[in-house]
This record gives C-alpha cells, structure tokens and sequence, in this order.
C-alpha cells in the first residue's frame, strides 16, 4: 500500500505494519517519519534495533535475511532497518528484499524499515519495490516546492507556539523567510528552531507573533538553488526570483556553461514545439515528441500561445551569442563577464514568458 507523509498520525491510530519503504529526495522529512515510526514501535515493545546500510556490489545481504529471524535474550521484538543509499539493491538484493517482503507478512515481532533516495520510475516497477509495496507500506517523499514553501514554514513556526503576523505583513515575512531557505529544507527547518530559542512564545499571546524585523535579523541565507529549478522559474516568467537563483548558482561555483545549456535547451526545445505545432502537430504530440513533460509540459502550454516565431529566433541567436561569452569570446553589446550575460538572456526569456501584459 502506498500512504502519504500527511497521514502518519491516522495511520500510527490504526496500528503499526510490520514493513515500511522510505523514499524520496526530502531527507528531513524521511528521517522524521521514520523517527516517528521509531517511537511508535519503541511504546509497543520493540526494545532492539539493528541498522544494515547496504554498500558496494558485493554486500553480503545473508547478514540483513539472519538478522530477521534472531532476537536477543532480552528483546521481544525488534526494529530492522536497511538503508540502501544508491537505490540499486543489486540481484542479490534484489532477491533478499522480496524474501524479506514476503516473510513480514504476519510477523509481529520484527519491524523492517527500508529507507531508499529518490527513485526512478523504471527502479519503482522492478520486482523487489513491487514486493515491497505489496507487503507493506511504502511512502514516497517529494521536495516542498517554493509555491508552498511558505505555508510549510507557517505551519512549522505553529508547531513550536509561533506565528507571522495577519495580512500583508506576514506574507511579506514568509516570502522573505522561503526566499532565504528555499532548497535547503534541513537548514529551513534549524532556523525555524532558532527563531523558537531566540524568540520563545511567553504567556501572553503577542509574544508569539514574529516580525519581519525579528526574522530578517535571525535567518540566514541557506539557500540553495539548482539548474533545473532555474530553468522552471525562467519559464514562469519569475524575473526577482530568477536573478536571485543565479546569483545564488554563481556564488555556489555552479559552471556558466552547464546554466547557459539549460537556457538554451529550453529555448530550443521551444522552437521546436513551435516549428510542431506550425505544422499542424497537436500540443499534446508536440510536446511528447520534443521529450516536454512534467512541469515543463505546463508552462509550455502556457506560455508558447504567446510567442511569436521571430521572437523565439532572437531568442536562439542571443543564447549563441551568450554560448560564446561563457566560453571566454566577446561579443559586440553584450556584457563581456558570463554570469551578466546568462543574467540578460535570463530575463530575456522571462519577459516572453511572464505574459504580454508584462511586456507591454
């Protein structure tokens, strides 16, 4: 069965399964169910705890099948948890994993716990995750996305007895805060801590309330950006965000020519879906044949309605111009520096993209 994060309190009332699957790219929010999960099982007995991280093609999986099946002299119960943080359990694994799904069946003196990284889809259809998902309960963990970063926060800052203050003020202090914290959810969630040691909620109910002042002085800048999130904020035509992100790439030593490819490859694939849909290709076929999907997939839909032809030619011959820049040549009227060249045709793109109104 699967079971999403949000329904671990209704799902530790009806009683705990003897098999859990972990996986996602949110560390923070796998090790707190997972913690929860401890707790629950540690206030029904199960007093011993073994830990099998699987690493390397030659682990010998024999240790983690004994250890299902032995309990100590003084432990009825016990918690076994195998990490495996490449993903790739391997043949062998393979094999050992779906033994271990089968065998947890009815067994309520063992609690297995099988914490995984983000997986692909072809890894999420092999038989071991199968068997994994068909014996117990697999939870999958996606990334807070800045759309709903702030809400996230709130509720954290609820959580520990504190909160922003009603209306615009507040929203300006949680866009603020996410500004500072997006991409970095385990550094998000220590400064929400802080702000509980350094502003701690008194008796009376003002005391409680965060100003923008109080946050701006506490939070650090945490953030962390990566290019494929930049590449879906240029095609949501958010220009703030975007210059932020790429002075944030910048400073994290991220490569121009890797950022430049990913601008460009969205300017193409744009140019391709157009050429497509001249030719008479619906969008949805359009988009599937240039391999446009996802999220990608809806802002194109959005956005390319909108584009002319000869403004996405331009487009194509300044990023062959920027190609060059980051490459060390000059180019007449354009900046000679990489990171100001990749800042202009990033918002380049993202006045074409951010709708006619903004670009009248």
């Amino acid at each position: 069965m699967q079971l999403a994060p949000t329904q671990l309190q209704q799902h530790l009332q009806r009683g705990l399964k003897s098999l859990y699957t972990l996986h996602g790219d949110e560390p923070l929010l796998a090790q707190e169910f997972a913690d929860a999960l401890r707790a629950a099982a540690r206030a029904q007995g199960y007093t011993e705890r073994t830990v099998h991280t699987v690493a390397g093609a030659h682990f010998d999986w024999s240790e983690v099948l004994a250890s299902g099946g032995s309990l100590s002299l003084f432990a009825d119960k016990q918690i076994i948890e195998i990490r495996i943080p490449s993903g790739k359990p391997g043949k062998d694994g393979s094999a050992a994993l779906q033994q271990i799904a089968e065998r947890a069946q009815g067994d309520d003196a063992t609690l297995t716990l099988v914490i995984l990284p983000k997986l692909d889809s072809m890894t999420t259809k092999g038989a071991w995750f199968g068997a994994l998902e068909s014996f117990g309960a697999t939870v999958k963990f996606d990334p807070i996305d800045r759309r709903t970063l702030p809400q996230w926060i709130a509720q954290r800052l609820q959580q520990q007895g504190q909160r922003v203050a009603a209306g615009e003020e507040g929203q300006r202090t949680l866009q603020f805060f996410a500004d500072r914290v997006e991409g970095n959810l385990l550094a998000a969630h220590q400064e929400i801590q802080k702000l509980g040691l350094l502003y701690p909620p008194g008796a009376d109910d003002a005391s409680a309330v965060l100003s923008f002042d109080q946050v701006e002085n506490a939070v650090l800048n945490v953030a962390r950006y990566d290019v494929f999130k930049l590449s879906e904020a240029v095609l949501s035509g958010q220009s703030v965000r975007v210059a932020r992100m790429l002075d944030g790439l910048q400073s994290e030593g991220e490569s121009e020519v890797l950022v430049h490819w990913a601008l460009a490859e969205d300017i193409r694939s744009m140019k391709r879906v157009k050429d497509a849909l001249s030719a008479g290709r619906p969008m949805p076929m359009a988009l599937r044949e240039n391999r446009v999907w996802g999220v990608k997939e809806k802002l194109f839909e959005r956005v390319l309605p909108h584009i002319g032809d000869s403004t996405l030619a331009h487009l194509l011959h300044a990023a062959h111009k920027v190609d060059g820049i980051v490459k060390g040549m000059k180019q007449p009227d354009w900046p000679a520096e990489g990171w100001q060249a990749l800042h202009r045709l990033a918002g380049m793109v993202c006045v074409q993209c951010a709708g006619p109104a903004v670009r009248r």
